[in-house]
């Protein structure tokens, strides 16, 4: 990347919500196991290993910033679900497979549209203060949140079926 390239990354990072950042690291995270997936397929071990672990940053950042005292279900749901991700990540990784990669980036995909979704209601909710929108923002917050138990529950089955590698020390 160029020194103009640089000083625009930096500058949407500094300008960006909380909100936006943490949309930005899911597409991040999107980007780095879509350059995984190709790694592999290229024969690049060295390259495959340094996309893997930096979309393992961002997913291990994910769990450990998570508000516990906000919605503690949720939170531990999402814990949960992250460290399947990690898992999977590390299950690629190990035995040089593209699809637990895809199905990591496929998670992270449902639950990056479903947090945008809930911020836009969050920001309708906050701008409309007519009774009856506010009843139509927390219908459509609900269906979010619907919406958001879907990725967990699919996960919770995968990690149900998910048998722990055994790695001798």
């Amino acid at each position: 990347m160029n020194g103009y390239t640089n000083q625009y990354l930096a500058n949407t990072v500094l300008s960006a919500s909380p909100e936006q950042l943490m949309l930005m690291l899911y597409d991040g995270a999107g980007r780095f196991l879509a350059q995984a997936i190709q790694a592999i397929e290229e024969g690049q071990v060295d390259k495959r290993a340094h996309f893997i672990n930096k979309a393992s940053a961002i997913v291990s950042e994910f769990a450990a910033t998570l508000d516990r005292t906000q919605a503690p279900a949720l939170a531990e749901d999402l814990t949960a679900l992250y460290g399947y991700m990690l898992r999977r990540m590390m299950q690629a990784n190990l035995k040089n497979d593209t699809e637990p990669l895809v199905e990591v980036k496929g998670l992270l995909a449902d639950l990056r549209a479903t947090w945008a979704e809930a911020i836009e209601i969050n920001r309708a909710e906050q701008h409309q203060s007519a009774g009856a929108a506010k009843s139509e923002a927390v219908a459509r917050a609900a269906a979010a949140v619907t919406t958001l138990a879907a990725p967990v529950a699919s996960a919770a089955a995968a990690m149900a079926a998910y048998k722990p590698l055994a790695v001798a020390m």
